[in-house]
């Protein structure tokens, strides 16, 4: 059975807002869904499984990997992430849109097995909003802060490979940007079929 993947990928540095992004347009858009990445890094506060990840061990996660579980996997910030295959399957086979927050290499391999898939650059305003809305977010207890600072200095320069890039300064607004590009990308997806 040929799928035509309906895939957009978000991507961002830590902190700049794309899961935000994401949660609300599953909210307000019926057509899509999310992937649950499965990841080895510990549970956050207000987090539980399977919101928004499966928490398992690293001898777990590779477990899964050997059986060619992932669709992709990446290490970020130290720890293990991988996107569960049968989800986007199970997900165009029900004729969805999978809407995807991933890290900088995880969206490249997307983009290079799903290269009609629509990639999203999140930027934060700059580092320094960047370095708040971390320590806010993890209310200051960020271990691997100047590491998640580090790696973003590194993935900002990746935004312009990026089919679209949007400043995360003001939500609404990035939020009404972010709405629109989705808005299109439904209104070409229901032409071309």
């Amino acid at each position: 059975m040929s799928l035509r993947p309906k895939l957009i990928i978000v991507s961002a540095p830590s902190g700049a807002g794309k899961s935000t992004l994401c949660d609300r347009a599953l909210k307000e858009f019926p057509q899509l869904v999310d992937t649950i990445t499965y990841t080895t890094r510990p549970m956050r506060q207000n987090e539980s499984e399977g919101h928004p990840y499966h928490f398992v061990s690293e001898s777990k996660f590779i477990e899964l990997r050997e059986k060619d579980f992932f669709v992709e996997w990446a290490i970020v910030h130290g720890k293990l992430y991988g996107t569960p295959r049968h989800q986007l399957e199970d997900a165009w086979k029900a004729e969805k849109w999978i809407i995807m927050d991933v890290d900088v290499q995880g969206a490249a391999t997307f983009k290079r097995l799903y290269p009609e898939g629509v990639s999203i650059f999140i930027l934060p305003p700059s580092i320094d909003e960047l370095r708040r809305r971390i320590q806010s977010r993890d209310k200051g207890r960020t271990p691997d802060l100047e590491v998640r600072l580090r790696n973003a200095d590194i993935e900002l320069k990746e935004a312009s490979r990026f089919d679209y890039q949007i400043v995360n300064d003001q939500f609404d607004d990035s939020y009404s940007e972010f709405k629109k590009i989705l808005q299109k990308m439904f209104e070409g997806s229901s032409k071309k079929s």
